[in-house]
């Protein structure tokens, strides 16, 4: 039975408004849940509604539990005015102090248009129905500046959020459902722990089928929730993002019972590289998990960063840092196992032990190099000819594309049989989950964006 929070809409009060606010139960704990009301005035929001809806997200965060909110909104209330417009910054601003410190989840269930669809990217994360459309100008209003028809689906429905944006880390027809699924991984607040569940399957299990999973041709690919699926418990895991720059898998998951965030490359796409979309997908996960104490364990396999003129114009540098920065600022316990390749500077941003990871593995099939034998054959022996260079090519994969040179030099702490993946990974949670790093003072970091 939920209970309801006694707001103070100061210009609004006494007037019904289209957000209602409760604490209620959600997976057997307190969260402020907050609603708009899409039957009334189509969800517009007044002055009254965003201040109700600051509120309710300053309530979340001052007694440390969960901020959901459920919208559909035709935007600011028209005939409320410029007030309107300060009552949904109000609300901005809320929602913005929570970042961090409480779980803030959104969920779109119908049109969330102009303002109050900026309130989502303010969320940690996103659940859309199939009848979820957001965005910040409208169809009339890109075919006036632009000339461009386009439909209401096609500029922000629920699968174009979840394929080009960004924006939907869940596709659900169940939101209510999907809320609670993601609630059930993450603690009320920052200086809480995630909630373990009772384990059912053995830490010691062994998973025989992860010596099979790489396939013997180099450049053949394989799926890495394979891997993710075989180590965690139950095979249960629940992925965000899915859709979004899939050559990087984010996951949220349990390993012995403890709540983990799982990001891997994924060779089918793309082969695993590395690209703008890719590198803030990876950031923004890494960043969660941190800041809700989720220990991070990161399956490695890419060549490195996609190229092209294209990624580098448009920030391949800049947005690359990203997924470095937080990867380096991140507190949590990291694991990182190698699976397969680990090249250049994706390998130094795929949490490598330059980046400060707890304890890194690798599969004894791991390479692990600044680049393929293959490229550094060219750069290497270029005056031989083709016969001379493969001899090379060779010798190099032997020497260097071996997990034993990076073990030599600390940089690996073991290179394991891949049928004891899951027990290592659980033993090793439990040796590092009481991790705590002393943090220098400061405002607020200043990373690349």
């Amino acid at each position: 039975m939920g209970m309801t929070i006694t707001t103070d809409v100061g210009v609004g009060k006494g007037i019904v408004g289209a957000v209602t606010s409760v604490v209620e139960r959600i997976g057997g704990r307190n969260v402020v849940v907050a609603r708009s009301l899409a039957t009334m005035r189509r969800g517009a929001i007044t002055l009254a509604d965003g201040i109700r809806l600051a509120e309710a997200a300053d309530q979340a965060r001052q007694l440390g539990i969960p901020f959901v909110f459920f919208v559909a909104s035709s935007g600011a209330d028209v005939m409320d005015g410029v007030a309107a417009l300060h009552g949904w910054g109000r609300a901005a601003a809320a929602i913005s102090r929570c970042s961090g410190q409480v779980p803030v989840v959104a969920a779109a269930t119908g049109p969330v248009v102009s303002g109050p669809a900026l309130l989502l990217g303010l969320s940690d994360l996103v659940v859309m129905n199939p009848e979820a459309v957001a965005f910040v100008s409208g169809p009339q209003m890109v075919a006036e500046f632009t000339g461009i028809e386009i439909g209401l689906g096609a500029l922000g429905g629920t699968a174009m959020h979840a394929t080009a944006s960004g924006l939907c880390a869940v596709e659900s027809d169940d939101v209510d459902g999907a809320v609670a699924e993601l609630l059930e991984y993450l603690p009320p607040n920052t200086d809480g722990i995630p909630p373990a569940a009772s384990l059912r399957d053995p830490v010691v299990r062994s998973t025989p089928e992860l010596r099979t999973v790489i396939p013997d041709r180099k450049a053949a690919t394989y799926d890495c929730r394979d891997i993710v699926r075989s180590v965690c418990d139950d095979g249960e895991f629940r992925e965000l993002w899915p859709r979004w720059a899939g050559q990087l898998v984010t996951a949220f998951a349990r390993l012995g019972g403890m709540p983990v965030g799982f990001i891997a490359n994924q060779p089918r796409i793309l082969a695993g590289t590395l690209d703008i979309a890719a590198s803030q997908k990876g950031a923004r996960f890494v960043r969660l998990c941190d800041a809700f104490n989720l220990p991070i364990v990161s399956l490695v396999d890419t060549p490195g960063f996609l190229p092209g003129k294209d990624l580098e114009w448009r920030g391949m540098i800049r947005h690359g840092a990203e997924l470095a920065f937080a990867y380096a600022e991140a507190t949590v316990p990291r694991l990182c196992l190698i699976t397969r390749k680990a090249f250049g500077g994706a390998y130094i941003v795929m949490d490598s032990r330059g980046m400060g990871n707890d304890v890194c593995l690798a599969w004894p099939g791991a390479e692990v190099a600044v680049m393929g034998a293959s490229g550094a054959a060219q750069i290497l022996y270029r005056g031989l000819d083709a016969s001379e260079r493969a001899d090379r090519e060779l010798a190099y994969e032997e020497a260097h594309l071996t997990p034993w040179a990076a073990a030599e030099r600390g940089l690996l702490d073991q290179v394991i049989d891949p049928a004891e993946t899951r027990h290592v990974l659980c033993t090793v949670l439990r040796q590092v989950v009481t991790k705590r790093e002393l943090m220098v003072p400061r405002k607020h970091d200043a990373g690349p964006q």
